[in-house]
């Protein structure tokens, strides 16, 4: 930023939590301790040095492709406007009327060139600035002229592939430095598509009683899939006979064996690779898909149009195998788009966005696309309705059970201290099996130094 426009950015104070906490005493080499799940303070915390001090994933942006299109995000607890203003800019607009602070926009996503708080009529145009007030002779100055009744911003807004990136802090590295080793797998995730790219579809909206750490902890985790999701494996199965493996049966039989494997990017980043898992072909994602109602019949129409060449364009709508984690709110599964929003330390909102593809060459043809985005959105069903409902359940009795205070710890110790289990590439990033909580120790010592760390906050506004 240049001096002038620096001069316009505002310092957000500190909040005195009147707590102090000993970090290195509640973040041990193999355990936590249950007050960073439990403490309502050290959530508030959270709000300022996670969720503040790093870059926190905000939406996407073929949510907003148009000129005045938003959607409303969070950043933390902070409501958000996400708008791609008349300029064509990509904007974080703080949700809060400079007046007397009401949310001003209360719709989830729409086209606007201007925003009008319902509260006393105030309106803003959607790059932030006050358009206009109410029978403004009844102030002693003109508003429009100051800015700091301009809406505040997020100061740094980035994007990485469509993905949109945002942080209070001045002093966080470029987002394409931050995510690092984790753009890898974003790319392959990506790039598997025509053109390199997908666009959000709705949304699967899941609530549950328990801290956002918790569906972060479960994110890598390989240990509970074949006892929490022992329905989801039967149900994947259901059809078929004994011999064919369909889904996540790769968890069945000696998991720490698989070739599938766990690594930890740097910067709170994980990734879990299964696709080793699969047969290396075209059509072998599509080989493990579980089936679904009608699913055959637009199969064999694909391949009476195409030939040989269907079984690529099935695995299109395969569930691809991996959990590609960005810390602290982000995951990418399957052809999900995965965010966890913190609501308090015992109440996280899980949102599972669907994704289409777009025939970008025109190699495709419209009626084809519209039978693989059929056959994706039916392939994405699945685990939100039948997985999903596990994990949260198993969040919310966690959540209970850390309230028996007396025992403090909560342990992230398997693979730890066993010879040749975990290896520490060239590039830095560390590789364990698919099973090990190698994930979550590294994972948390980022957690922590950002809790220890002062960022330097600030917010914008258009001048």
């Amino acid at each position: 930023m240049s001096m002038t426009q620096m001069e316009r950015v505002e310092t957000v104070r500190p909040r005195n939590f009147g707590v102090s906490y000993d970090w290195d005493e509640l973040v041990q080499e193999d355990r936590v301790h249950h007050l960073l799940y439990t403490d309502a303070a050290i959530f508030d915390a959270e709000m300022r040095h996670i969720f503040g001090g790093t870059w926190v994933y905000l939406a996407h942006e073929s949510q907003i492709p148009n000129v005045d299109d938003y959607v409303t995000a969070k950043l933390g607890l902070r409501p958000l406007i996400m708008t791609r203003d008349s300029d064509g800019i990509i904007r974080a607009l703080y949700n809060r009327c400079t007046h007397r602070g009401t949310t001003l926009c209360r719709f989830e996503k729409g086209n606007k060139r201007s925003f009008q708080c319902p509260y006393h009529g105030w309106n803003f145009l959607n790059n932030g600035k006050l358009r206009g007030v109410p029978w403004a002779e009844g102030y002693g100055e003109n508003l429009t002229r100051d800015p700091k009744f301009n809406l505040a911003q997020v100061p740094r807004v980035e994007s990485y592939r469509g993905f949109i990136f945002g942080t209070l802090n001045a002093s966080a590295p470029p987002i394409g430095e931050h995510l690092g080793p984790i753009r890898k797998p974003i790319d392959e995730w990506l790039d598997r598509n025509p053109g390199g790219k997908v666009v959000v579809c709705e949304a699967n909206r899941i609530k549950y009683k328990g801290n956002w750490k918790l569906a972060y902890d479960n994110s890598g985790d390989g240990y509970h899939v074949l006892y929490s999701h022992r329905s989801l494996l039967e149900t994947e199965n259901r059809f078929v006979d004994e011999n064919t493996e369909k889904g996540m049966s790769y968890y069945r039989t000696a998991p720490d064996e698989q070739p599938m494997y766990m690594q930890y990017m740097g910067n709170g980043h994980h990734f879990k690779d299964k696709r080793p898992n699969l047969q290396p072909r075209n059509g072998g994602l599509w080989a493990i898909e579980s089936l679904h109602p009608g699913m055959e019949h637009v199969e064999q129409k694909l391949r009476r149009q195409f030939g040989d060449r269907a079984d690529a364009l099935l695995d299109l709508a395969g569930s691809e195998p991996v959990n590609i984690n960005v810390f602290p709110n982000l995951s990418l599964l399957g052809n999900h788009i995965q965010v966890f929003q913190p609501v308090s330390f015992e109440e996280t909102d899980t949102i599972w966005y669907g994704t289409r593809i777009e025939d970008v060459d025109g190699t495709i043809g419209e009626d084809a696309l519209n039978d693989i985005n059929t056959l994706r959105m039916r392939t994405q069903e699945g685990f939100p309705n039948f997985g999903e409902v596990d994990d949260v359940t198993n969040f919310e009795q966690i959540q209970r059970g850390l309230r028996c205070q007396e025992d403090e710890w909560i342990y992230m110790n398997r693979g730890l201290g066993i010879p040749g289990r975990i290896h520490t590439l060239e590039d830095g990033t560390i590789k364990a099996p698919a099973t090990d909580e190698m994930f979550m120790r590294e994972y948390i010592k980022e957690w922590k130094r950002l809790m220890k760390a002062e960022p330097h906050l600030t917010i914008q506004r258009e001048p």
